[in-house]
């Protein structure tokens, strides 16, 4: 009978509190569709793992076993990133190569957010996990976590795919207080034209090769995007590419964000390090589309034509929820203005940029820890106390 009533008896405030927070997920992803195909199974999961003596987690528990065989060896992240590949059309970045400048300007978040981190007392590897919220892309930050943070991977995939959820919320205000009446107005040149299939196939393989060269740390997560991309553009595999963007996406989906949730108990969930987490993840999301706009407006002082700095803001990875806000703030402020071509661009650039940064950072710091070296020197961390 003692065994029976052990989930009442040994309940305690924590799982109280784990329990309210699942249930704002659920509630959040239900009635408010913030990314509800993932924030509604971590909510449940986090629920499920915080029964005391729970079957589902532990020695035994099936989401123990999926954690450490889909996410600890980081299968489910790459297979995330075969669906996606295979949903993206890069046509209209290969219309506008000069978009991709835009999806890497838009990663400084990542840059700042990792220094502020380690400002925070967060050592390195976990700096660099948080950091790469910044990217706005939920498997890379899964990836990341997974190798540099492992203790932190709940709150820090949490905080990634809640405000890729808030994108609607977070970048129009950055970006009116970073631009004027005048530059929200910048009308571009619509600029047409097919992409041929030649162009689309050379693509995702030229794109593989090169970022496997430069940063194999990123072979992974870049190349699973892009054969998911070449399985799409290929044109013999139409089956496979509709498997990839529908049955695969989905059922990885659902256990990628049950499993997460399984990681959220309360003693590594309820620390002050995670209230820490989600303020930098939301920095993170502001540097970026800062990053971005001031890339923007800088490169306007060389373009003759000019563009419209908003565009910038859309080279984040939150595809293609971001390009969607920022077409409409230009739209309210003028209702025929219409860069949707650029930001999808930019949006696409920034899909291929945040996995590429956050591969050679991953790298970079993996090297940094191995030979003892730091990102700050150590009279600047004796300041902070650090």
């Amino acid at each position: 009978m003692e065994d029976f009533f052990v989930g009442l008896s040994q309940l305690d405030f924590g799982h109280i509190v784990m329990f309210v927070i699942g249930l704002a997920l659920i509630w959040a992803a239900i009635y408010k569709e913030y990314e509800p195909m993932l924030l509604l199974p971590i909510g449940f999961g986090a629920i499920l793992a915080n029964f005391p003596e729970s079957s589902a987690v532990g020695e035994h528990g099936v989401l123990t076993y999926l954690l450490n065989n889909g996410i600890k060896n980081e299968l489910f992240p790459t297979l995330i990133f075969v669906a996606i590949g295979a949903m993206m059309d890069f046509g209209p970045l290969l219309r506008r190569p000069f978009m991709l400048t835009f999806g890497f300007a838009a990663q400084i978040g990542i840059i700042c957010t990792m220094f502020l981190a380690r400002f925070l007392g967060f050592n390195l590897g976990q700096s660099t996990a948080i950091g790469i919220i910044g990217a706005a892309d939920g498997p890379t930050s899964i990836f990341v976590a997974t190798r540099m943070a492992a203790d932190m991977l709940g709150p820090i995939s949490v905080a990634a795919y809640s405000y890729m959820a808030l994108v609607p919320l977070i970048q129009p205000p950055v970006v009116r207080l970073l631009t004027t009446k005048s530059e929200r107005l910048i009308r571009m040149p619509y600029q047409g034209g097919d992409v041929s299939k030649t162009t689309r196939i050379i693509f995702p393989i030229a794109v593989t090769i090169i970022a496997g060269l430069i940063a194999p740390m990123c072979a992974a997560l870049v190349g699973m995007l892009m054969f998911g991309n070449l399985v799409r553009e290929c044109g013999v595999l139409e089956r496979l590419s509709k498997s990839a963007q529908n049955e695969l996406a989905n059922l990885v989906t659902l256990l990628l964000g049950i499993t997460i949730g399984s990681t959220m108990t309360a003693d590594k969930f309820l620390t002050p390090a995670t209230l820490k987490i989600m303020a930098l993840g939301l920095g993170a999301f502001i540097f970026d589309t800062a990053g971005g706009v001031i890339f923007a407006k800088i490169a306007n002082l060389f373009l003759k034509e000019k563009v419209n700095p908003m565009v910038g803001a859309a080279g984040i990875s939150a595809f293609p929820m971001s390009a969607r806000v920022i077409q409409k703030i230009a739209q309210d402020e003028d209702p025929g203005n219409v860069i949707l071509p650029y930001t999808v661009s930019a949006n696409v650039a920034g899909q291929i940029g945040s996995v590429f940064v956050g591969g050679l950072l991953l790298a970079f710091s993996t090297w940094m820890i191995a030979n003892g070296y730091d990102i700050l020197p150590e009279s600047v961390l004796s300041i902070f106390g650090k």
